[in-house]
């Protein structure tokens, strides 16, 4: 019979060479990191022409309807550079994102630049913490249902995920207040339904961390629950596949125990798609971020770019989308760089 041999134990391998995995995983890196500024640039272009090429006259738009002889749309246009030719207005564009100027809000007639920066710790807060649970939990849920494959907990969790995840996050959301904000029959309210902090409360202080933490467990539960059950199915299939493998039959062979044969083996190689479907997923989670900062009031990108909506603020739009796109790219590529660092096939 033919063993084939562990990914893992490949890697090893290639590592006891030394220098010539190294210079693989350096060409690997820049190729990968290459890219990620190619796609940087095409965002740029995208996030410059996205609100350009629309239907209509953008000043009548953007001034909501007050701009009324020529003369006030001509000074509107000339104010914020529309009145440009495209080009002259592309390359301008990237003159200011060079230097972190990002345009001036018509709703809140402040620098788009510090309205992001105020609202981004609020999502990343959100985000990441939602992130990190989803991704720990859902790992686990995979890892235990596949290792005992058509069991109880396999059954149950799985059933979970599926129904969890085949709800949107502004009605898991809704739920979670109406059961556990609100209250229901002679069950009070546990948490807050909105907002991130008490009005009467400092955010700095000892007490404005608990409150925080507080007024964050229906919005992170709400996204980590719509999302973990991505993590949880495909971790479960990529374990599920790895168990066929010869290779974990030679490491019982040796005398490893099962607990050692899964962790050691099986599923440091089945995390290699779930390594992928994280970062894929950091767009997905943004998104869902904006319908939960709108359900709880949250003031994050995501309840400013629905407001911007309204408005419609050209502006703040734009610059939310720079920032939401950027950080998926990275995300891409820090996935890229640990992939290829987990399984050096990758490289080739």
């Amino acid at each position: 019979m033919t063993l084939v041999a562990d990914p893992g134990l490949v890697a090893e391998g290639e590592e006891a060479e030394g220098g010539s995995r190294r210079r693989g995983y350096g060409s690997y890196v820049a190729l990968k990191v290459l890219g990620a500024i190619g796609s940087l640039c095409f965002m740029l272009v995208v996030n410059f022409l996205l609100f350009r090429v629309l239907p209509g006259d953008p000043a009548k738009t953007l001034g909501r309807g007050r701009l009324t002889s020529q003369a006030q749309v001509d000074a509107f246009n000339k104010t914020y550079g529309l009145h440009e030719p495209m080009p002259q207005q592309f390359l301008t564009f990237l003159k200011n994102i060079a230097h972190g100027d990002l345009g001036i809000s018509l709703q809140y007639r402040l620098p788009v630049s510090q309205l992001l920066m105020d609202r981004l710790w609020p999502t990343l807060l959100l985000v990441g913490t939602s992130t990190i649970l989803a991704t720990l939990i859902g790992v686990y849920l995979g890892i235990r249902g596949a290792w005992n494959r058509g069991g109880l907990f396999d059954r149950i969790s799985t059933g979970t995920s599926l129904t969890l995840y085949s709800m949107p996050e502004w009605w898991l959301g809704l739920l979670l207040i109406a059961g556990l904000g609100v209250g229901f029959a002679f069950v009070p309210g546990l948490f807050p339904t909105g907002g991130l902090h008490s009005p009467n409360v400092d955010p700095n202080s000892l007490h404005g961390v608990f409150d925080t933490v507080w007024h964050l467990v229906l919005p992170v539960t709400t996204l980590t629950l719509a999302y973990l059950a991505d993590y949880s199915l495909i971790m479960r299939s990529s374990l599920l596949d790895e168990l066929g493998e010869d290779y974990l039959q030679t490491a019982r062979a040796k005398g490893l125990r099962d607990v050692q044969v899964r962790n050691r083996h099986a599923v440091r190689n089945a995390m290699l798609p779930t390594t992928t479907i994280i970062a894929l997923n950091i767009g997905f989670v943004v998104s869902g971020a904006i319908t939960v900062e709108t359900v709880f009031s949250i003031p994050g990108l995501g309840l400013l770019s629905t407001d911007a909506i309204g408005v419609p603020d050209f502006w703040v739009l734009q610059g939310a989308f720079l920032i939401a796109s950027a950080g998926v790219i990275l995300a891409n590529l820090v996935a890229n760089l640990i992939y290829g660092w987990l399984d050096p096939r990758v490289r080739t």
